[in-house]
Formats: C-alpha cells, sequence, structure tokens
C-alpha cells in the first residue's frame, strides 16, 4: 500500500538525520537559544533579506497559527479566511477556542482577494460586532493553488491602508515558491506580509515551523505567548539545526522542486487519459476527478483521500507528493490507472 495521502508520511531527508546525530552529544543552550537555532535565524533574515525581523520556531502549523493569531488580535478582534483555509477548516476550532472570531469566505480557488476582505469590512460595521483585524492566507492553499506577486502585492496594499493585518500560512511555502508558475521570493513575503511562516514539516524535516514576524508591533512579548501555549520547547536545538541544514544550500528547494516534479508527472498523464481536475494545480497537491468504481480499485493498492463528490458516480481525490516521492510508485499509480480504466 503506496501512500499519497500528504508530505509527511516519511521520517526526514537524510542530511537532517545526520545533522541530527552529528550534534545529539553536544550540550547547548535551551528554549532556542542555542547556536544551533541563533545561526539558523541570521541565515533566514540574510536570505529573507531582512534584518529587522524576529523569527521563532514552532513544532507543528496549527500550533505557530494558534499562537500567533491569538498573540496578534485583541479580544473582540476576528481573522478573515477562505472557506477552505486551515484554521476555519481542520484545526478543530483552535482559533475560535481563544475567543477569536474565524470569518469564512467563500471562493472557487482557495485564494482571498481585495473584494472578498472589503465585503467583509463592510458587513460589519460598529461594536455590535467581531471586528476583522487579520488576514490570512495559505500559500499554496489547501487545494494547490498558488498567490502571484501582483496577487499579494493587492492584497498587502489594501491591507496596510485599512488597517489590517496579513498573516501567510506557508505549510506548504517550499511547494509554491517552487512552482512553475511562481513568480514569488521568500524576501518579498518579508516586505508584503505582517507575519508568515516558512514550513518544514511538509518539506523533509523531521517536524518543524519557521515564524517570522515582520511588523514591529506584533514583535513585543510574543515568547511569552509562546510559553503560555506550550511552544516554548526545552529542546529548541532540534528546529535549529532542522532549518539551519534545509537552508544553508538550496536542499529546501530542491526537495520541494521535486515533490512539485512528481505531482506534474501524475497530473500529466491523469490529464492524458482524459480525465479532470478540481484545480489546475501547479503545486505538491492534485486533485483528479475519477469514477468511484476506480476509485475503489485504486485503493486496493494506495492510500489517498476522497475530497469531495461531483454527483452520484465521480469524485474529486486529492495525491499529494513529497520530498521522497519516488518515480516508480508514480508510474505504477499510472499504469494501475490506465488498466482500470479500460
Amino acid at each position: 500500500m503506496y501512500s499519497f495521502k500528504n508530505d509527511y508520511s516519511e521520517g526526514a531527508h537524510p542530511r537532517i538525520l545526520n545533522a541530527l546525530i552529528e550534534s545529539n552529544l553536544e550540550q547547548v543552550d535551551g528554549y532556542g537559544e542555542d547556536k544551533y537555532t541563533v545561526r539558523a535565524v541570521e541565515l533566514l533574515k540574510k536570505l529573507i533579506g531582512l534584518n529587522n525581523i524576529d523569527i521563532h520556531f514552532f513544532a507543528g502549523g496549527t500550533q505557530t497559527n494558534l499562537t500567533a493569531i491569538s498573540a496578534f488580535l485583541r479580544p473582540h478582534e476576528a481573522a478573515i479566511s477562505a472557506n477552505s483555509g486551515h484554521i476555519f477548516v481542520h484545526e478543530t476550532g483552535a482559533i475560535e477556542a481563544t475567543g477569536h472570531k474565524v470569518i469564512s469566505v467563500e471562493v472557487n480557488d482557495g485564494k482571498l482577494n481585495t473584494k472578498h476582505i472589503k465585503d467583509v469590512i463592510d458587513n460589519h460595521t460598529d461594536e455590535h460586532m467581531v471586528k476583522p483585524k487579520l488576514v490570512y492566507i495559505s500559500n499554496p492553499t489547501e487545494i494547490g493553488s498558488i498567490y502571484r506577486k501582483d496577487e499579494l502585492e493587492q492584497l498587502s496594499s489594501y491591507c496596510r491602508n485599512n488597517n489590517l493585518i496579513l498573516f501567510i500560512d506557508g505549510a506548504r511555502l517550499g511547494s509554491a515558491l517552487s512552482s512553475d508558475e511562481n513568480d514569488l521570493q521568500l524576501s518579498d513575503l518579508g516586505r508584503l506580509a505582517d507575519a508568515f511562516y516558512i514550513g518544514g514539516t511538509k518539506n523533509g524535516a523531521l517536524l518543524g515551523e519557521a515564524l517570522v514576524i515582520c511588523k514591529e508591533s506584533l514583535k513585543r512579548d510574543f515568547r511569552f505567548n509562546m510559553k503560555q501555549r506550550g511552544a516554548l520547547l526545552a529542546k529548541g536545538r532540534l528546529m535549529g539545526v532542522q532549518f539551519y541544514e534545509l537552508f544553508k544550500d538550496n536542499l529546501y528547494f530542491d526537495i520541494a522542486r521535486h515533490a512539485n516534479e512528481m505531482a506534474k508527472l501524475l497530473s500529466d498523464n491523469i490529464r492524458i487519459m482524459g480525465f479532470k481536475f478540481l484545480i489546475d494545480s501547479k503545486t505538491n497537491q492534485i486533485f483528479p476527478i475519477l469514477p468511484n468504481r476506480i476509485i475503489e480499485k485504486l485503493q486496493e493498492k494506495y492510500s489517498f483521500y476522497v475530497w469531495s463528490k461531483t454527483d452520484d458516480n465521480n469524485s474529486v481525490i486529492r495525491l499529494v507528493t513529497s520530498w521522497a516521492t519516488r518515480q516508480d510508485a508514480i508510474l505504477a499509480f499510472i499504469q494501475d490507472l490506465k488498466n482500470f480504466n479500460d
């Protein structure tokens, strides 16, 4: 049974495991104040092109979103999200549990635009309603689409003109920045977002996300919030070692590119067979629409999520590739799909 369910089924890239082993017996300070974390932060600041940013490491994406959004918002303030947004759908109400409403917007491509945000602002008029304050987007989105530079510039400008916080969930940021359609750089995110994070868990790390806070007013006392949310790890070195290894050369983007290439190999061949897709994704998540009878046969050999039904006879499935996806597994899936489709 080969899994296309997610991009964290495997453990970690061998280079990361080796780096952890090599530093394992060295005694260092805790809570992210060790030399490895300091070195990783300095490297990321250099790559982003900004020194006046704060960088904090977290174990996972939900914890990052929960800690950041709850710290950034006052009690009466709310977050705006696409209806497919991770904080709205897949985090067990984590944001709402902190007392902050998530205002969802119906979208078709997973992406928010300035009109969506304006409509929310216009419909929340006074103190009898929550106050929209933070705009949450994912890049790539939960259905594999990405934001181009002009789209992000428009969002950034609108948010700054309307005193809103722009926060980018980058759990799969490597896949977005390595996409053939991408025109964004890490430096653009530092310039356009108030805060964003660089996902490691879904791109070769054992675990870990790097939160980058760009806006000065959001930095104050942030480590207090981390501690309160259980995010300030005693063995913070685990994050520092991994992120330095990922970014000291091009490893982070090389392995993200591999995941995208494997997804493209899948989607190109599925398209050749005449099947349609929910969305034309250029990242490592693809969403083909297949007959239910074929899906049932594929599930005997492969694991993946059935995303949604399109009608009584067909459904959308989600196939996710990773840094470790083998080409022979892709080719086997393609051949089986061809056989089942005959």
